[in-house]
């Protein structure tokens, strides 16, 4: 598997929305995608790319001096194979590069196998928002990593 992580690029967005609706519920618009890409100057976006064909993403603002994860997300058939790691190791190597001193994020209370990968980097839990996705009403748990 011929792996290559690099910046997110707008003629992406047509396969980074066929993950993102599979992926998220709701998921971005693609005009939100396009937002981050071209008007937001906090935003950093990177694509997995396999042989060709981008098979998951990653986002993060960078805020002052800590990094915010937006969002991760793999193509159903490219899971298990490391590449979301791959994924959080570029967004970290971002922060890193930036002389971040911590990133934070959100990640839903069932979404276990996502809580394994970031406390895999060592993100540790700091606190419970209730009520945070909308779709279900289902908390998040934040969790922060010092850099």
């Amino acid at each position: 598997m011929d792996l290559i992580i690099r910046d997110m690029k707008e003629s992406d967005l047509d396969r980074i929305m066929e993950i993102e609706e599979k992926t998220f519920n709701p998921p971005w618009s693609r005009e939100a995608f396009l937002l981050e890409l071209t008007k937001n100057l906090l935003a950093k976006y990177i694509v997995a790319e396999v042989d060709g064909l981008v098979v998951g993403y990653g986002g993060i603002w960078l805020i002052i001096d800590e990094g915010h994860v937006t969002n991760i997300a793999v193509d159903e058939k490219y899971r298990g194979k490391g590449i979301g790691s791959k994924i959080l190791e570029g967004l970290i190597q971002l922060c890193a590069d930036r002389n971040m001193i911590a990133m934070t994020l959100e990640v839903r209370k069932s979404n276990e196998v996502a809580q394994a990968l970031y406390r895999k980097y060592g993100f540790k839990e700091y606190g419970i928002r209730k009520g945070y996705y909308q779709d279900n009403n289902e908390d998040a748990i934040i969790m922060w990593k010092d850099i």
